[in-house]
């Protein structure tokens, strides 16, 4: 068996969760989209629905990176339920459940959040949060096995994607509505930083140092009010994590890889033969997998896809 280098410094990782089932959660959001049409669409629930997908995402943290100090759960006072079994409580004791009032101290006005941005602006506000961390949405996984430096290497972030023009440069573009959708945000933060491309990044775990957060914010705390103070997702937001991307490429702290190692599924429309030729041969080769609105998939794929993670990341 080949030894692992030793880990250079403590490295977290933290996952955002929300349950749009809970009764509480349906309380708190119903005086904001009361009478609301879009509060029905499938656009606006997949962004609260869930299918318990975020305990392969844990599972495969704890089974394929071994390195990681501490789990971070960020939600609203909520608990996933593989969390409250008595029998498995001994496979998750470096697991936490952090509440938005935790991140949102001293800015509690701007509670409760139904989006995902002001939480991600909040997550280097975690109570001791090591400064290397990795943050992971609830519906990504890691399917192989990992070691930190696929994520920092002499403490730098390792940041997956590619350079882009922004869609105002783009000349087929100025004559088509804007999207104001993931690409839209990260060019947002681009932006900030001054630049006049964007790296782009998909949907691959995201390595991020806590320092760069509280430098940039302590500097520019208007903008992370500007972040912060909407409740549901703004054209005129940033993500977070772009923001992170570009300050660290700007200073050159940061190492830039092309190849994503990433298998992405974010439509179930394709027969359930051609999901189990991808994750049984192509997903010998990659490091992670992201399943975009797991909510949407149809049973039976939705079965064997849960099966196939469970069997995957099974501790």
């Amino acid at each position: 068996m080949t030894k692992l280098p030793e880990i250079e410094h403590p490295i977290d990782a933290v996952i955002l969760w929300v349950d749009g089932d809970d009764e509480n959660h349906k309380k708190k959001i119903s005086p904001y989209i009361k009478g609301t049409q879009k509060s029905k669409s499938k656009k606006f629930r997949t962004r609260f629905d869930q299918v318990n997908e975020i305990k392969y995402t844990v599972d495969s943290i704890i089974k394929f990176a071994s390195y990681i100090r501490n789990i971070y759960i960020i939600t609203d006072e909520q608990t996933p339920n593989f969390l409250k079994q008595e029998e498995t409580q001994e496979n998750y004791k470096n697991v936490s459940i952090v509440d938005h009032k935790d991140v949102f101290k001293g800015f509690e006005n701007y509670l409760p959040t139904f989006n995902c941005r002001p939480i991600e602006t909040c997550l280097y506000r975690i109570p001791d949060l090591a400064e290397h961390f990795i943050y992971l949405n609830d519906d990504f996984f890691i399917i192989n096995e990992t070691r930190s430096d696929d994520f920092f290497q002499n403490g730098f972030p390792v940041l997956r994607g590619k350079w882009l023009k922004f869609d105002e440069n783009i000349f087929y573009k100025k004559f088509k509505k804007a999207k104001k959708g993931h690409k839209a945000i990260q060019q947002n933060a681009a932006k900030i930083v001054g630049f006049n491309k964007y790296y782009n990044f998909k949907h691959t775990p995201h390595p991020l140092r806590k320092s760069t957060f509280e430098t940039f914010f302590k500097a520019n705390k208007d903008i992370f009010i500007e972040n912060v103070k909407h409740k549901f997702r703004n054209e005129n937001q940033f993500t977070p994590q772009g923001l992170a991307n570009h300050l660290e490429i700007k200073n050159g702290t940061c190492i830039l890889k092309e190849d994503l190692q990433l298998m992405y599924f974010r439509s179930y429309k394709k027969p359930l033969l051609w999901y189990k030729l991808k994750l049984n041969n192509k997903g010998k080769s990659k490091l992670f997998l992201g399943m975009q609105s797991l909510d949407l998939c149809p049973p039976v794929i939705l079965e064997y896809l849960l099966t196939w993670l469970g069997k995957r990341t099974q501790l």
